[in-house]
């Protein structure tokens, strides 16, 4: 980054990604919420918002990790107020500390402390539903993908397995607390196929008994019927982690991914969804920062070209991780990336920040990069139209948050 530059919010949210936070010694304690390492560790870092003038960037910080260490960037507080200094260039960037829920020190009626159950990553709330993904006991070798810590977080820092009536309640108190309109539901690999049969019924009993937006990240299946059969119980978007485009970054990383499922499956899943719920409405996840740059490019043109949208991960070496020692990604060809996402959005006329109240924070949004774009009339054309779908789909996803009883 260069030292003379002021960055943007998503330039910023982008270095942080990057390159992580120290906070200062003189901060006390009290001063900060408590980091929740829980969903393979990537929501351990510390949830800041980046206010700007486009809209504000929800953004998890690392500060946990080795490479945090030797960030340029100090969370100091002063006059009341928390402040990124960029200590090589002495900038300052104003931010904001979400304040910590109070259900999160709450007890569900059968005794389940709700932060054991699912915590807020941004704005929506996330809660990994089974017990540690198979592929931490395949033998004779675990075959878990090297970026992923699930195997030493669920079980430890969150409950083994979820309780529908545990997750209801909790999803009420996101809902009625912290204003939550979305709840993802992600599972690691059991037999493949199966994870769908073990989501379907948090599915039907939080959109019968709490009314949100249901998002559902499993395993693909080449049982393409199964994905019909949980939108008629309520599912509204489905992502696919496939993670890398370049085949054999696949099959190095992801070896469980690779030997159990392929990554053709993986394609299928997210054209058949994508196709069935329309323009937007699904993802395909990846990850930036280890693959070569050219095919992280072809990765987010092929899933905008099937009309879902990119969810682009920066590549975080989690400590615990197989990769904890590979290199953090460079800020410059993270920035290349995701211009490129919002550019490719804009092309291909995908919908992207329309839903109410869904700010990620564990990865820089389509909508983010918007910042990083050259004011064209392109640009504000695709704008124009995004805010226009905005206003006119609140009737509908006014009724999709509303409870109501399901019939599949």
């Amino acid at each position: 980054m260069p030292s003379d530059k002021r960055l943007n919010p998503c330039e910023l949210e982008i270095d942080l990604f990057c390159k992580g936070a120290k906070i200062d010694p003189a901060l006390s304690p009290e001063a900060l919420p408590a980091l929740h390492r829980t969903r393979a560790g990537l929501g351990s870092g510390l949830e800041l918002i980046l206010p700007g003038p486009l809209k504000n960037i929800w953004v998890n910080v690392p500060v946990e990790e080795s490479f945090a260490k030797s960030s340029p960037y100090l969370l100091t507080k002063a006059n009341g107020s928390f402040h990124l200094l960029h200590e090589p260039s002495e900038f300052v960037y104003p931010v904001k500390i979400p304040p910590e829920p109070s259900w999160y020190s709450q007890k569900t009626s059968k005794g389940t402390l709700m932060s054991r159950v699912g915590i807020l990553q941004g704005t929506y709330l996330g809660i990994y539903l089974s017990n540690t993904c198979h592929f931490w006991y395949s033998r004779p070798a675990p075959t878990n993908c090297g970026f992923c810590t699930t195997g030493k977080n669920v079980g430890i820092n969150e409950e083994r397995t979820k309780d529908l009536d545990d997750i209801v309640e909790v999803c009420e108190a996101a809902k009625k607390e912290s204003g939550v309109t979305f709840v993802h539901f992600n599972t690691g690999y059991h037999t493949q196929g199966r994870e769908l049969d073990l989501i379907a019924p948090f599915v039907k009993g939080v959109k019968e008994k709490v009314g949100l937006l249901i998002g559902v990240q499993a395993t693909p299946t080449s049982e393409l019927w199964k994905y019909d059969w949980l939108r008629d119980l309520g599912a509204d978007h489905f992502s696919f982690c496939y993670e890398f485009q370049n085949p054999a970054y696949f099959e190095k990383f992801c070896p469980g991914k690779f030997e159990k499922i392929g990554q053709e499956t993986f394609f299928k899943a997210l054209e058949y969804t994508t196709k069935k719920l329309g323009k937007g409405s699904c993802s395909g996840e990846i990850i930036a920062g280890v693959e070569p740059l050219e095919d992280t490019l072809k990765a987010i043109d092929y899933i905008t070209s099937i009309g879902a949208f990119p969810t682009v991960c920066i590549f975080r070496p989690l400590t615990g991780a197989d990769m904890e020692k590979f290199p953090s990604p460079s800020y410059e060809e993270m920035v290349i990336v995701m211009r490129h996402m919002y550019e490719a959005c804009m092309k291909r006329k995908i919908p992207i920040g329309v839903a109410p109240n869904i700010e990620v924070s564990l990865v820089v949004q389509p909508d983010d990069a918007q910042y990083l774009v050259e004011k064209s009339w392109s640009h504000r054309a695709y704008r124009l139209w995004l805010k226009s779908l905005k206003f006119l789909s609140k009737p509908y996803f006014t009724r999709k948050l509303i409870p109501h009883p399901i019939h599949a």
